[in-house]
């Protein structure tokens, strides 16, 4: 969901909600489909390319970590033509960051969605015009362009994410209410979080994105798109939503601690193919499980598996699905939500990864696999293990 004034007034207990917001003084009347050109624009990506690492900064010098990187953060304005036509109005905000020294700036998808036209404003106070190059639904990503001197871009170096571990320091930057060039700080919550995409799934629901890093650093409405930097000042991910249950009095979210951001590596996979053809295909099973709490004790004891028993349960498996001409077993209808059945099989492993919650296996298959690649499972189906051979499909 877009953090619109009049939806965030309905915001439910516990609601993972996308860190975008809105200028002040937007009043909501329509919103049109998006017309932003989309053009490939061909140069180098080398910030993308694996770097040698920066030297690591203590905590306390903070300070110099933010005057090296808050250069090649940028706030992104969102502007909607009137029904009547003519006329643009503001009616989003959020964050992004310079990728390259040919004017790609990273982003989510969501904070560009439905733009009729986007601002990017520097922190030098320049301020450009931007062309959409490509968006992803399933990471929430986009890739806009600037057309400025290349003097004037400061890109900002990517980390391997895989490297990224819990407790460590980390520092957001970005635009949170509209106050430019924000600084926040905190550690890594967690790493390999599963949570919704915004990509509508065949049958009904939306499918899920992995691997995505946690963290405490106050994230809010306006940080979406910006990154999430250790102290090389490297991009780990790109901050893109909260969970919160708390709403100041207008209704707009509030940070509550729990904050979620798109892991470089996936930064590093799907830029490229979004500046290139304007898309990426995301590999795809065919099946639904039950997600990473869904496996309780109860739910082990009714599934007749031991305690201490890991593994993604198949749920579900769509019909014509590479998981379809595998041969995997669903539990029951695709349809029947909520509904805890028996007869579906039990992924532990991948290519010989242990699997031992589905965000396990959406983490590998995101990050080390892609469409047309062939895989093994292992598969626990009637008391037995088994070995079953297939290939990833792109996602519908």
């Amino acid at each position: 969901m877009r953090t619109h004034r009049t939806l965030l007034v309905a915001a439910v207990v516990a609601a993972s909600l996308l860190a975008c917001t809105l200028p002040p003084s937007w009043v909501p009347t329509s919103i049109l489909p998006a017309t932003a050109a989309t053009q490939n624009q061909p140069g180098s990506l080398t910030p993308i390319e694996t770097l040698p690492q920066a030297p690591l900064l203590a905590p306390e010098d903070l300070t110099s970590l933010y005057m090296s990187a808050n250069p090649g953060v940028v706030a992104i304005l969102v502007y909607s033509r009137s029904p009547q036509g003519g006329l643009l109005t503001p009616f989003a905000q959020g964050s992004g960051f310079v990728i390259d020294n040919q004017g790609h700036i990273v982003t989510n998808q969501h904070v560009i969605a439905d733009a009729d036209r986007i601002e990017v404003d520097f922190p030098d106070g320049l301020k450009a015009w931007a062309e959409l190059v490509g968006q992803d639904l399933d990471s929430d990503l986009a890739v806009i362009r600037v057309d400025v001197p290349p003097g004037t871009l400061a890109p900002l170096p990517l980390a391997d994410s895989e490297n990224v571990r819990v407790g460590e320091f980390v520092v957001a930057i970005g635009n949170p209410f509209g106050l430019a060039g924000t600084m926040t700080v905190g550690v890594v919550s967690a790493v390999g979080r599963t949570v919704e995409s915004l990509h509508a799934a065949p049958g009904g629901g939306l499918f899920s994105s992995a691997d995505i890093i946690q963290t405490d650093a106050a994230i809010n409405p306006g940080n979406s798109g910006g990154p999430l930097l250790n102290l090389r000042g490297e991009v780990i991910g790109v901050n893109r939503a909260i969970q919160t249950e708390t709403v100041s009095a207008s209704g707009t979210p509030l940070n509550s601690g729990v904050g979620f951001a798109v892991p470089s590596n996936i930064v590093r996979k799907i830029v490229p193919a979004l500046i290139e053809d304007g898309k990426y295909d995301y590999p795809y099973l065919g099946i639904s499980s039950l997600g990473d709490q869904g496996m309780d004790l109860q739910t082990l004891e009714t599934l007749g598996l031991a305690p201490d028993q890991g593994g993604a349960y198949i749920t579900c498996v769509v019909p014509g699905s590479p998981a379809d001409e595998a041969g995997l077993a669903g539990a029951g209808s695709c349809s029947a939500a909520g509904e805890i059945r028996t007869g579906g099989d039990l992924i532990t492993a991948i290519d010989g990864r242990p699997v031992r919650v589905f965000s396990d296996l959406l983490s590998y298959l995101i990050s080390h696999t892609e469409v047309g690649q062939r895989v093994s499972l292992t598969v626990m189906r009637d008391g037995q293990e088994i070995e079953v051979s297939l290939t990833i499909g792109a996602r519908p």
